[in-house]
């Protein structure tokens, strides 16, 4: 316990108290994507928590390890194994003049947890029991079981919202107009064009190195990249792995390639009834999918083949499960043996949210009616097919990337495969009580048998068609100095500069 406290003690220490000058410039970042909320407890997409990032800051902050860096919090440690003191960082100001204090973190804490919210991060918290105020700078966190995780689940979700404003002002107000006490203050969203941010000078840790920040969706990534080219970007995400090659040579652009710490899946729908209930069915459209071809001829490489919906950067993850082979012959048996010859599945998908999303479903679905199953192909707005998503009214299956939570097992398992999740399309009470147990267990060793044990079920199970982990590239103008692109999607702006 004295060296938990101690290391906690020694990570504050290491947090650099740098003093910048005024800020200059402006950085636009093209993503893939549109925001659909400005309220981080709404959305549950990574692209959207680089906008969490810069107008909110959180308790904790992953570093590159994976490691949860103290922010808002000092300093912690552990009473006893189920209660958690934090002393917060005092002088921390709200973008509208509020001081941040104890009170704000309670708050924010319990909105997470409301139901009457119908946040899709509750699951991540839902251990918590209390939120205490000892006094203003100070908070004890109760969890109803023992937690070896909590600061990791602060430094994933519970961005730190301003109570005093939302209790005044209300819902609308706030997602109208976001206040946190973030490097960035939200200047304007204009829906279909540009969300602009500008540095909040008075930032706890020093006002960030540019000025203002335009965050622009644009679906199309021959767009996008020809925007890059031509300078009206300075950032574009997911370059086409066609177009990589050529990114490269152009002097003025810079390309960082990462094995993104996300799979692509099939989320399949067990919980209605139907065929889907049958594992074999499941196992089938498993069997039926030609990895290797979708990664060498649609992906030209930039991908590498899963067996599961983890990847190494999770800790429990099990290396020792192998994908799942390409054998249509195994599949159409299983089909036949669970009584479905002429099995017909409605395939959703996204277009233009990942990399040749809509190209990659489409071979999917050539792949299954190869072994006998009519496919209904349909392409979704990503705004309603999220709405759908989430509240469990996806109509058999639906692609997806599940992306890096926590860096660790229990964070993706429990999002996917826990009944209370709003992701999760599979459950079943041994496996809820395996990752229950897992989640609580201090013990690495046998957590991360646990772990194992789980990954093996799930995959037995077929409780989703695994697909593949991409390799993520970024174009990135040479003028832009300090961005890192992590495997998650996630990047942080504070010490990102933009030369003249």
């Amino acid at each position: 316990m004295k060296k938990l406290f101690l290391a906690s003690f020694v990570i504050c220490l290491l947090i650099p108290q740098v003093l910048w000058g005024s800020p200059t410039g402006k950085l636009t970042i093209a993503l893939a994507n549109e925001m659909t909320s400005l309220d981080p407890t709404k959305h549950g997409v990574m692209n959207e928590m680089n906008f969490n990032n810069a107008v909110f800051d959180k308790l904790f902050l992953f570093d590159s390890q994976g490691n949860a860096v103290p922010r808002l919090a000092a300093s912690y440690r552990l009473i006893n194994d189920t209660t958690w003191e934090f002393k917060l960082r005092k002088g921390v100001k709200f973008h509208n003049g509020d001081s941040f204090s104890a009170t704000d973190v309670k708050f924010s804490v319990e909105r997470y947890l409301d139901p009457k919210t119908k946040s899709p991060h509750a699951p991540f918290l839902r251990g918590i029991k209390e939120v205490k105020i000892i006094d203003d700078y100070t908070i004890q966190v109760v969890t109803e079981k023992s937690d070896p995780l909590l600061c990791k689940r602060f430094a994933h979700t519970a961005y730190i919202f301003p109570s005093k404003y939302l209790k005044e002002k209300g819902e609308d107000t706030f997602q109208r107009n976001p206040i946190g006490t973030g490097p960035f203050k939200f200047v304007e969203w204009v829906r279909g064009d540009r969300l602009v941010l500008e540095a909040n000078e008075g930032y706890w840790a020093g006002p960030a190195l540019v000025k203002t920040v335009v965050f622009r969706g644009i679906p199309e990534a021959t767009t996008r990249m020809a925007e890059l080219q031509t300078g009206m970007v300075d950032i574009a995400a997911q370059i086409p792995p066609f177009m990589v090659d050529q990114m490269k040579r152009l002097p003025e652009i810079g390309v960082q390639s990462v094995p993104g710490a996300k799979v692509a899946v099939f989320s399949i729908n067990t919980v209605a009834p139907g065929p889907l209930q049958d594992k074999r069915v499941r196992q089938a459209l498993n069997y039926a999918v030609d990895k290797k071809t979708i990664i060498e001829k649609i992906l030209l490489g930039s991908g590498f083949q899963t067996a599961i919906n983890l990847t190494s950067h999770s800790f429990g993850f099990d290396p020792t499960l192998k994908p799942y082979p390409y054998d249509p012959e195994k599949a159409k048996k299983l089909l036949s043996e669970a009584g479905y010859k002429n099995l017909k599945l409605v395939l959703n998908t996204p277009n233009g949210r990942y990399i040749f999303d809509k190209q990659i479903s489409e071979a999917v679905a050539e792949m299954w009616e190869k072994v006998g199953i009519t496919v209904d192909f349909r392409v979704r707005e990503w705004g309603d097919y999220m709405k759908e998503m989430l509240s469990k009214k996806l109509t058999d299956v639906g692609l997806l990337q599940n992306y890096l939570t926590m860096y660790d097992a229990d964070m993706i398992l429990t999002l996917y495969f826990t009944k209370e999740s709003s992701f999760s399309y599979y459950s079943d009470p041994e496996l809820q009580n395996w990752l229950s147990e897992a989640r609580y267990q201090l013990d690495p060793k046998k957590r991360k048998d646990l772990y194992s044990k789980i990954q093996k079920k799930i995959y037995e199970e077929a409780a989703m068609v695994f697909l593949y982990q991409p390799l993520d590239h970024w174009g990135v103008s040479k003028k832009v100095k300090g961005f890192i692109a992590g495997p998650d999607d996630i990047f942080y702006l504070h010490k990102v500069s933009v030369e003249k």
